[in-house]
């Protein structure tokens, strides 16, 4: 892009988010430093990105017809997929087009919207190492692929996010609950799991990515822990061999040159000692990637921002630090949040409140993020920051 122009005006640069959950809010916050003009779709109102664009529209992203409506309507330069429900063949037609941009490309969204897709592109045509893994879309065909691939398994549905309907199945007697729950969970109409064998790894890691006008360049790996395959913590830097850290790296430059397209993408695998399995890959910041706004000059929301505009990129990490989820804990709608002095009230600590306009007991509301000298002391400081804050009814 070789100018921004001013919002507002028909000089504008305008870009549309399909999706405006917290990451999309961070990135919007970026773009709107730049004089972006900023519209946030999503299917509910009052969606965190929304309330920091310039208009909103609320609609179901997976109707084409309906996306095509609204696209038309704003006449974006650049889309930004947020989510994985968005009707991806229209998106694809759309930037056929020529009608707008797709951000890193309406290819990385199809490829990326489900597990199958960016599984076997990894693994048969890029040939890197992942777990074993077979897709099924009946439960019979679930409970022989398990077995075939030996418990215990790990069942997901092939759309799906944050750690939803996830199972880890420890024998034949659980395979159909397993198999129930995926389909409840799932996103969209897909009626298809993937399964997948156990790895005995050391620890998992998000690689940020980010494809710009210069290359690609890396941020320091991130370390996460999750429970249910959803993020609870994150770290950087996490400690690695120069042998697997250049692997990962390795391997997350073939995805995401294959995949092209500029902005961030949070490539996420698994590492033992110096070797290194490929598991997914967003083509957009990864929710662990929390953590950079404390770590890193530009996070990655800011990089994100920058590699899309066409500007220059900085993946320099200034220091250690940590996040930690802040959770609902209750079913509420329009909640308040106690004790957030008491959560600042450490130096080196951050919190991000999302502004949900609903609370779930496992949904994500917030987030606490600390730096320290390393990454156990900024461990130890989010999750102390996080544990503070309490989401009670209004």
């Amino acid at each position: 892009m070789t100018q921004i122009g001013t919002p507002l005006s028909p000089s504008a640069t305008k870009v549309m988010f399909l999706g405006a959950g917290e990451l999309g809010k961070e990135v919007v916050i970026e773009l709107q430093r730049f004089g972006v003009e900023v519209i946030a779709c999503d299917r509910y109102p009052n969606a965190p990105g929304m309330q920091v664009a310039h208009r909103a529209h609320v609609f179901d992203m997976t109707d084409a017809a309906a996306l095509r409506a609204v696209v038309a309507e704003e006449k974006p330069d650049l889309i930004v997929p947020e989510i994985e429900a968005i009707a991806t063949d229209e998106l694809a037609a759309i930037e056929a087009e020529g009608l707008a941009k797709v951000i890193p490309t309406a290819r990385a969204t199809q490829l990326t919207m489900d597990r199958e897709g960016i599984r076997r592109l990894a693994a048969e045509t890029l040939a890197l190492q992942t777990s074993p893994y077979a897709f099924a879309s009946d439960a019979e065909t679930l409970a022989a692929e398990a077995a075939r691939i030996g418990y215990p398994v790990f069942v997901k549905p092939v759309m799906s996010s944050s750690g939803k309907g996830q199972s880890m199945v420890a024998s034949a007697e659980d395979i159909h609950a397993a198999w129930e729950h995926a389909l409840t969970a799932g996103r969209g109409n897909q009626v298809r799991v993937i399964v997948e064998g156990a790895i005995d790894f050391d620890y998992e890691i998000t690689l940020l990515t980010v494809r710009h006008a210069g290359g690609t360049a890396f941020c320091e790996p991130v370390g996460h822990r999750q429970e249910s395959g959803d993020y609870v913590e994150s770290w950087q830097p996490q400690p690695m061999s120069d042998t697997a850290l250049k692997t990962a790296q390795d391997m997350a430059r073939k995805v995401t040159d294959n995949i092209g397209g500029w902005g961030v993408f949070g490539v996420e695998l698994f590492v033992k000692g110096d070797t290194v399995w490929f598991s997914e890959v967003s083509p957009r910041p990864h929710d662990t990637g929390l953590v950079t706004l404390a770590t890193q000059d530009q996070s990655e929301f800011a990089l994100h921002a920058h590699a899309i505009l066409g500007l220059p990129v900085d993946t320099t990490l200034l220091r250690p630090g940590a996040s930690a989820v802040i959770y609902g804990g209750i079913d509420a709608e329009g909640v308040a949040f106690d004790n957030v002095a008491e959560s600042l009230s450490e130096p080196g600590t951050q919190v991000r409140l999302f502004g949900k306009p609903v609370s779930y007991e496992k949904r994500r509301m917030g987030v606490a993020i600390a730096h320290a000298e390393n990454i156990e002391t900024a461990r130890t400081k989010a999750v102390r920051a996080a544990n503070k804050v309490k989401v009670v009814e209004a």
